[in-house]
């Protein structure tokens, strides 16, 4: 996270410091109208602004993480793989998804992940 960035705890995106307030209520309703259209099995609570606990001093470090990881709880993991999407995006990987994210040779497993920025596979 850069710094004098806030993350907003309903995408995980950054923004600066003036924008998130423009952000965050269209960013909520953007995820109410996506939610609704959603079928009832994959619905969610809405998302809460967290708020972060500290010993007196609310530091943007410990505010982004509590938004971070608020963004991260609404993805859902796919029950064949296991890997985490939101739940518009989870019904298209369902639809291709072979089960888990190892394949089998004869007597050999070979395990792999795939790079987020260049689809890569390493294993």
């Amino acid at each position: 996270i850069r710094p004098c960035f806030r993350v907003c705890y309903i995408c995980g995106r950054e923004f600066g410091s003036q924008s998130i307030s423009i952000h965050e209520p269209q960013c909520l309703e953007k995820w109410r109208i996506e939610n609704d259209q959603l079928p009832r099995h994959l619905r969610r609570p809405e998302p809460r602004r967290p708020e972060v606990l500290t010993g007196g001093s609310c530091t943007l470090t410990a505010e982004n993480e509590a938004a971070y990881q608020s963004a991260q709880a609404q993805l859902l993991p796919c029950g064949n793989c296991g890997r985490t999407f939101l739940p518009d995006r989870l019904i298209v990987h369902q639809r291709s998804c072979k089960g888990s994210a190892t394949q089998s040779f004869g007597k050999w497993r070979i395990f792999f992940c795939v790079c987020f920025c260049t689809s890569c596979l390493f294993g």
